[in-house]
C-alpha cells in the first residue's frame, strides 16, 4: 500500500511538471519591443505600470525610437534596477 502511494504521488508530480513547467517557461520567453508595443503591452514589464508605459511611450514620440534596451532609463522614473530586472523581457528591434 505504501509503494502505492508513492507511486501515486510520483506520477501526479510528474503529471504537474509535465503540464505546467513549459507554460512558465514560455511566458519567460516573451519580449517586448518598446518601440512598437502599445501602452497596455509595456506596462506588463515589472515594476512599471499605467503611468510609466505612458512616460515610456511619450519619450519615444518626442526623442525617436529608443536604439538599446539600455536606453529605457532615459526615461524619467525609471532606474537601472527596473531595467535590469526586465533586460531579458525588453527588446527594441
Amino acid at each position: 500500500m505504501k509503494n502505492c502511494k508513492k507511486f501515486l504521488a510520483l506520477y501526479l508530480m510528474t503529471a504537474f511538471l509535465i503540464t505546467f513547467v513549459p507554460s512558465l517557461w514560455a511566458q519567460e520567453a516573451e519580449t517586448i519591443n518598446i518601440n512598437q508595443a502599445s501602452a497596455e503591452e509595456i506596462a506588463q514589464l515589472k515594476g512599471i505600470g499605467q503611468k510609466y508605459a505612458e512616460r515610456i511611450i511619450q519619450y519615444r514620440d518626442e526623442n525617436g525610437p529608443f536604439k538599446s534596451p539600455e536606453d529605457i532609463t532615459k526615461v524619467q522614473g525609471i532606474g537601472v534596477k527596473t531595467f535590469d530586472v526586465n533586460k531579458d523581457k525588453i527588446t527594441v528591434e
